[in-house]
C-alpha cells in the first residue's frame, strides 16, 4: 500500500510538471513596448499570411473577416473564428499583446492553447513588427456579427490540454533552410517558411500533426480527401526562379495552365506582394533540398 501511494504521488508529481512546463504562455507584457502599427505595411503583411483565404466566409466580400469556413482532417473539422473587428463576436475588444500572442504563441485571450490549424508555428517566427502592423491592418476592416461556430474534433483531440505537449515537440523557432547566403533568400525564407506558412500544406505531417521536415515541401496528401497537394522541391519542380515568379503573379503556369482550387487563392495574395517578393520566394524553392516523391 505503502509503495502504490508513493507511486500515485509521484505520478501526481509528474503531471503536475509537465502540466506547468507545457502551460500556455502568451508574449510577455513589454512584448509591443515601442512599437506603432502602420496599417499599409500591414495590408501586405495580411496578403502575403493569406488572411482572407481562411477567415473570409464564401458567402460575404472579400475583406470581411466574419469566418464560419470548415477545414476537414484526420483529428476532426476545425471552423474558422470570426476576426473581423466587431467588438462581441471578433476580435474589436482584443488588446493588441492579445492579439499578437494569439498569432505569435497560439494562446488566446482566454489564456489557452490555441489549435494549429492556425498556423502560429509559422507566424511564431514573423517579426513582432510586422505582426503590430497587420494588427493596425485588421482594425481597419469591416465587422461582422457572426457568431463563432465550435470546432468538432474527435476525442481525444477535442481536449486543449494535448496541445501543450504538443507545442513542445512541434513549435520550433529554428529556420529549415539555415543557409542563407543573400538577402533575397533571407526573404524568401521568411515568406515561405514564416508568413506564407506554405509548408502547412506542401509539406505531409506524422501520425500527430507534426511536420515530417525530412521532407520538406515534398508534398502532402489534401486534407479534403481529394488528390495530393503536389511536391515543390528542385526534385520535381522544374519550373525557373522567372516562371515561378510569375505564376505568383498571374496564376499561369509556363504551360499556360492556371491556378485552380485553394492554389488561386494563393496566388490572389501573392499578386498582391511586389516583384521583389515573388522572386525571393521563387529564389527560396530553388534552393530548398531536392526531394524526390514517395513510391507509391
Amino acid at each position: 500500500m505503502g509503495a502504490f501511494r508513493s507511486f500515485s504521488l509521484l505520478a501526481i508529481a509528474g503531471l503536475a510538471v509537465g502540466w506547468f512546463a507545457t502551460r500556455p504562455q502568451p508574449l510577455p507584457d513589454d512584448a509591443l513596448i515601442g512599437l506603432t502599427g502602420d496599417p499599409a505595411n500591414g495590408a501586405l503583411v495580411f496578403a502575403a499570411a493569406g488572411c482572407a483565404s481562411c477567415h473570409v466566409a464564401t458567402d460575404g466580400p472579400a475583406n470581411l473577416l466574419s469566418g464560419g469556413k470548415r477545414f476537414v482532417s484526420d483529428f476532426g473539422s476545425f471552423i474558422a473564428p470570426n476576426i473581423s473587428s466587431d467588438a462581441e463576436h471578433g476580435i474589436g475588444s482584443w488588446t493588441d499583446l492579445e492579439l499578437a500572442s494569439a498569432i505569435k504563441a497560439g494562446v488566446g485571450r482566454d489564456g489557452r492553447h490555441l489549435y494549429p490549424a492556425f498556423p502560429y508555428t509559422a507566424y511564431s517566427k514573423a517579426s513582432t513588427q510586422d505582426i503590430v502592423d497587420l494588427i493596425a491592418y485588421l482594425r481597419t476592416l469591416p465587422a461582422s456579427d457572426r457568431p463563432d461556430v465550435p470546432h468538432a474534433l474527435d476525442f481525444p483531440f477535442n481536449q486543449r490540454i494535448t496541445l501543450g505537449p504538443w507545442k513542445a515537440l512541434f513549435l520550433r523557432s529554428d529556420w529549415i533552410l539555415a543557409d542563407v547566403p543573400t538577402p533575397q533568400l533571407e526573404r524568401g525564407r521568411y515568406l515561405v517558411e514564416s508568413l506564407g506558412h506554405c509548408t502547412e500544406c506542401h509539406t505531409p505531417r506524422n501520425a500527430l500533426g507534426g511536420l515530417q521536415t525530412a521532407r520538406w515541401m515534398a508534398g502532402a496528401p489534401n486534407p479534403s480527401g481529394e488528390g495530393r497537394i503536389p511536391n515543390i522541391t528542385p526534385a520535381v519542380l522544374k519550373w525557373s526562379e522567372g516562371e515561378i515568379a510569375e505564376y505568383l503573379k498571374s496564376g499561369f503556369t509556363p504551360d499556360f495552365d492556371s491556378a485552380g482550387g485553394t492554389m488561386a487563392a494563393v496566388v490572389r495574395n501573392t499578386a498582391k506582394l511586389s516583384d521583389a517578393d515573388r522572386a525571393a520566394i521563387a529564389a527560396y524553392l530553388k534552393a530548398i533540398p531536392a526531394v524526390a516523391n514517395e513510391e507509391p
